[in-house]
């Protein structure tokens, strides 16, 4: 695993009520990440965490054919249209491209070709959510602390490390008041092969490095973006050989597809909290042992923010808020 550092800056007076806005999943959506910082401000709070996948999940490639005209698939449509595919295209999370025909004919033959595009696109967006932020945070001086999740391209880290507003959160540990964070964004394997997985074996192992690090675990925070297994956290469809939902009696069947690792690491340690994602139909909040463990959920491709809202003091949770919006 490496070095983990310890941040102790920025810091808010310890003998205050640390105040939290935690959201995951974000997948591209700029209205949700404005959304967020919104939030944030209204509740005044003290630190923003996002848990991990800001990447969107498609790039839709539009043909510039000359003369004003584009087309998208099997859409054709002039210079008045443009703007509202584009909008449309964003507010669901995914990315655009403008390409000729000969560009457009390259990328169907040549994967590296869009996965340039992809890679330039995904940094794009981050890079306007950094100038976004520090336009809405500029007179708040409020650290944003972002982990990336099993979606996300280790790039992403390098995009996040160009702001001062937006902080890597995995591989620190991270002083939030009297409260230390750790972060840790891969998941346990899924049936889509995601960029950032790992074997349990091998999870367990690099949790339990970063974990034993807290030197405080009755304050801690965890940030990790698998849920813990078999919690109200991770229950998502049960999927068959193609892929697709089981369904009896006319009812789609669920599963507990959360990590046994990070459940392990959780009765092990027992921090004061779990933040988690990545299972976004599953928003909720479970105990395991003196541990409470959050999921706010997702739903970005309708331009909706779920988040929590967290107020924390000392070795207590003081109090706790989902919000949807």
């Amino acid at each position: 695993m490496g070095l983990f550092r310890r941040k102790s800056e920025p810091q808010v007076d310890k003998k205050q009520m640390i105040k939290i806005l935690y959201t995951s999943d974000l997948h591209g959506s700029d209205i949700v990440f404005r959304k967020f910082l919104n939030a944030g401000l209204q509740f005044k709070v003290d630190a923003f965490i996002i848990g991990g996948d800001l990447a969107g999940k498609a790039l839709y490639a539009i043909v510039d054919l000359g003369n004003g005209r584009y087309r998208l698939e099997n859409q054709e449509f002039g210079r008045e249209g443009l703007q509202k595919v584009i909008e449309d295209i964003r507010n669901h999370g995914n990315y655009y491209v403008i390409v000729d025909p000969k560009e457009f004919e390259e990328m169907q033959n040549d994967k590296k070709k869009v996965d340039e595009k992809f890679r330039q696109a995904m940094s794009d967006v981050v890079r306007g959510w950094i100038k976004i932020a520090e336009e809405k945070l500029k007179d708040y001086k409020v650290p944003i602390y972002v982990n990336l999740g099993n979606d996300d391209p280790e790039f992403l880290f390098d995009v996040i490390a160009e702001s001062n507003i937006m902080h890597k959160a995995e591989g620190e540990i991270i002083i939030i008041g009297d409260h230390e964070m750790i972060s840790y964004g891969y998941v346990n394997p899924t049936p889509w092969h995601t960029p950032r997985e790992q074997d349990e074996d091998t999870l367990y192992k690099n949790l339990r490095e970063i974990a034993s690090k807290v030197q405080d675990q009755s304050k801690a925070i965890y940030n990790l973006h698998a849920p813990p297994y078999n919690t109200h956290l991770d229950n998502a469809p049960l999927l068959d050989e193609n892929l697709k939902p089981v369904v009896k009696g006319g009812e789609i069947v669920f599963t507990h597809v959360g990590s046994v690792s990070v459940r392990k690491i959780i009765e092990e340690f027992q921090p004061l909290v779990g933040l988690h994602g990545h299972i976004h139909e599953s928003r909720g909040f479970d105990k395991i042992g003196r541990t409470m463990v959050f999921n706010p959920g997702s739903e970005y491709s309708e331009g909706i923010l779920h988040s929590l809202y967290l107020v924390l003091e000392g070795d207590k949770v003081k109090t706790y808020m989902f919000r949807n919006g």
